[in-house]
């Protein structure tokens, strides 16, 4: 199977590389790190202008209606700065969402830029994300329930850019099992983060008034197949902070000189650097094909997309993390970048399902879960 990039693809990648050099050089994300948003109305607007932020809404409400693939485009190059601010947030988490939802509503101030919005979904625990939901959902007083107006109980511990988005699609539990309500100025608490060019919030819920959205009934198969296209977005992005990572460590690598040599030359950087882009070209092929196979709804989709983060959050860790070792003691310091970039791969493993939690995931949905009667294993299906 072909996995290269279209032209126009390979043309987005270029107009995308050429508009953040000039408009986010890495002082623009170091200033962002103190800035409350972590992004200039001005480069806001620029990215709404370029149809950055709606790559995934569709043409009818004024996006790009273009696909996953199309987004791993942008997010790798997004992932090289790292880039501040809240894209992930409300161009990939937020339009998904309401995209899988049928709230449309929602979806031209998102290409537009107008209106920013957000996902309160996880709460404390491991494992799967939507098993950690508790927050409740109760009609609200005076409401037979039928205008959707809830009150919300419970507690958001990780809602990203939650304190300045303009609403907040939460995930909570009524009676008919996983829902989701729109909360208007979620305004949450901002907290310190480990990546600190991304901003995160603690959202308290208790007596917040919400509306419920989407099709009635469960709405847990949607929230599991928007956190499958969230997690290969979000390894796309660690695709490209690997890679710059890569470029960053054998660049320095060829200049370091110690013993009169640069450190380049040496056999052990030369395995490091060997062993970094061993992770970085199986982290791409991976994630690309877990985008292909959303974009056309394969039967694989469900696996690649456990695969892919299972797999690409721990090659990011490593990649990294190797970048600091070949910089040595200066690799700790902010003179470089090194350390955003392992704060962001390390922040990105923990998000909407960790390396752990998918790779058993993996294996249930290849082997079965364990206790599963025998006919429930792929390979008592095959053939």
């Amino acid at each position: 199977m072909d996995f290269a990039f279209s032209a126009e693809q390979d043309d987005f990648r270029q107009a995308v590389r050429a508009t953040l050099a000039a408009e986010a050089s890495p002082s623009y994300v170091r200033a962002m790190i103190e800035d409350p948003v972590g992004v200039s109305p001005e480069l806001w607007e620029t990215m709404a202008g370029l149809g950055w932020l709606g790559v995934l809404v569709p043409e009818s409400a004024g996006g790009l209606g273009l696909g996953l693939v199309d987004l791993v485009v942008l997010q790798e190059e997004l992932g090289a700065l790292p880039f501040p601010g809240p894209f992930l947030s409300s161009a990939v988490l937020a339009s998904l969402a309401a995209v899988r939802l049928g709230a449309v509503e929602l979806l031209a101030d998102l290409a537009s830029g107008r209106r920013r919005g957000t996902v309160a979904l996880e709460e404390a625990g491991h494992g799967a994300p939507l098993s950690t939901v508790g927050a409740r959902a109760t009609p609200a007083t005076g409401s037979d329930g039928a205008d959707g107006e809830v009150v919300l109980q419970g507690h958001k511990p990780v809602v990203l850019d939650g304190a300045t988005a303009d609403w907040a699609l939460v995930v909570a539990r009524d009676d008919a099992g996983l829902g989701t309500f729109l909360l208007e100025a979620p305004a949450g608490e901002p907290v310190p983060a480990l990546d600190v060019t991304r901003k995160v919030a603690r959202l308290a819920l208790d007596g917040r008034r919400a509306r419920r959205i989407g099709p009635p009934g469960d709405q847990s198969a949607i929230w599991a197949r928007v956190l499958d296209d969230l997690s290969v977005a979000v390894c796309a992005e660690l695709v490209g902070t690997s890679e710059r990572a890569l470029h960053l460590a054998v660049e320095y690598a060829k200049v370091r000189v110690q013993f009169d040599r640069p450190i380049a030359t040496f056999q052990v950087i030369k395995h490091k650097a060997a062993d970094m882009l061993h992770r970085l070209e199986l982290a791409r092929v991976g994630t690309h094909y877990a985008a292909w196979t959303s974009d056309v709804d394969d039967p694989e989709r469900a696996r690649a997309a456990a695969m892919c983060k299972g797999f690409v959050a721990e090659a990011a860790d490593f990649v990294t993390a190797e970048c600091i070792q070949i910089h040595g003691g200066i690799g700790f310091t902010w003179d470089i970048d090194a350390h955003l970039l392992y704060r962001r791969a390390k922040q990105d493993d923990l998000l909407f399902g960790a390396q752990g939690y998918q790779r058993a995931r993996l294996a249930d949905l290849i082997l079965g879960p364990v206790g599963a009667p025998t006919g429930s294993s792929i390979w008592s299906t095959a053939g």
